[in-house]
C-alpha cells in the first residue's frame, strides 16, 4: 500500500499548523493605528466632573482643555505660595497596570515600543495612576509586534511588578494640559489600548512609588463658600475678590517627602476662610463634616 501521499498531506498540514497567523506576528504601526475614544465625564467615567451635572464639560472623545475651568484651580503651598493644579477627579488608591517590555537581557525599555494598558476612563478598574510592570521578551522581538495586555499575559513572558508609580491620565486625542512643574513635557503621549493607541498626559512633577501596594495620598485642605451638608454647600471655591486664588492648602508639594498628587480632600469651616493662607493656619481651622474623597490633582507650578 503507497502510504506517499497521506504523509506528504500530512506534512503539510503539521507545517502549516504550527505557523502562527501571518497577521498575529506582523507588528503595528502607531501612527497609522485606530485612536481610542475617551469620555472620562460620562456618568460611568466622572464623580465630580460629570457632563450631566456640569455642561461645561466637553462631549464624548471631544479634546478638553484642562487650562480652562473647572479642570484647574490655584490653592496655596504649604508655605502659602499660589500652586496651580489641574483637577483630573476623583481616584482610587488601588492603581491599574502598565506594561514596558524590554528584551532580555537589557535594562532600558525597547525603543519605539509603545507602553500598553488594558482600561479606558469609564472601564472598571481604570485609574490614572499606573503600577509599572517591567515584561522581557524574546531579543529578537519587533517593537508593537504585541499591542494588547491579553495577548502580552497569555504569552507567558517574564514580568516583574515594580513599585513605580505613574501618573497616567487617558484623555481624547487633541486634548491640552500646557502646564508642567518646572517645565516638564506637555505633549500628549501614547500607549496600546486592545490595538487601539491611547492618548494620554503624563504629569512627572515627582517620582512616585507604591505604598503597600496602594498609591499614596497627600492631604488638601478645601474652603468653600458655603460648607457641605447646607444647601448648595461644597459646590463653590471660596476665592479672593475678582482672583481665581483659593485658600485652598496642599499638605505637600513636589519635592516634599511624602508628596502625592492623589489628595485627601479636607473641608475647614467656610468662617476660617480669612484666616487661611498656608499649612499652619489651616491646621488651626475648624473641621467640618464632609464626603471623604480623594482626588487627582497633580500641582504644575508653585510660586508664578
Amino acid at each position: 500500500m503507497n502510504f506517499r501521499l497521506p504523509l506528504v498531506m500530512i506534512a503539510a498540514w503539521l507545517a502549516v499548523a504550527s505557523c502562527p497567523a501571518q497577521s498575529a506576528i506582523e507588528p503595528k504601526d502607531p501612527d497609522h493605528a485606530p485612536i481610542a475614544s475617551v469620555d472620562r465625564f460620562g456618568d460611568k467615567a466622572g464623580t465630580l466632573l460629570r457632563r450631566s451635572a456640569d455642561k461645561r464639560l466637553p462631549g464624548p472623545n471631544e479634546p478638553i482643555d484642562f487650562d480652562t475651568q473647572p479642570l484647574n484651580a490655584l490653592g496655596l503651598s504649604p508655605q502659602g505660595k499660589p500652586a496651580l493644579y489641574y483637577h483630573l477627579d476623583v481616584r482610587s488608591t488601588t492603581p491599574a497596570p502598565v506594561y514596558i517590555l524590554y528584551r532580555d537581557g537589557e535594562d532600558t525599555p525597547i525603543a519605539g515600543q509603545l507602553d500598553i494598558i488594558d482600561t479606558l476612563p469609564g472601564d472598571q478598574g481604570y485609574n490614572d495612576f499606573r503600577q509599572v510592570s517591567k515584561v522581557w521578551v524574546p531579543k529578537e522581538y519587533v517593537p508593537n509586534t504585541i499591542v494588547d495586555a491579553a495577548s502580552l499575559l497569555r504569552a507567558g513572558y517574564k514580568m516583574e511588578k515594580t513599585g513605580t508609580l505613574l501618573n497616567m491620565a487617558v484623555v481624547p486625542d487633541k486634548s491640552v494640559a500646557r502646564m508642567r512643574f518646572k517645565g516638564g513635557k506637555s505633549e500628549l503621549q501614547r500607549a496600546w489600548y486592545r490595538g487601539e493607541v491611547a492618548k494620554y498626559f503624563l504629569f512627572d512633577e515627582a517620582p512616585l512609588s507604591v505604598s503597600d501596594g496602594e498609591v499614596p495620598v497627600s492631604p488638601i485642605y478645601d474652603g468653600f463658600t458655603i460648607n457641605p451638608g447646607q444647601p448648595n454647600g461644597g459646590e463653590v471655591f471660596h476665592t479672593e475678590p475678582n482672583s481665581k486664588q483659593t485658600h485652598n492648602v496642599v499638605a505637600t508639594a513636589p519635592g516634599d517627602e511624602g508628596y502625592s498628587p492623589l489628595w485627601l480632600r479636607v473641608v475647614y469651616d467656610s468662617a476660617a476662610w480669612p484666616s487661611v493662607h498656608d499649612l499652619d493656619s489651616a491646621l488651626k481651622a475648624k473641621v467640618v463634616p464632609a464626603e471623604t474623597l480623594l482626588i487627582n490633582c497633580p500641582i504644575v507650578s508653585v510660586g508664578q
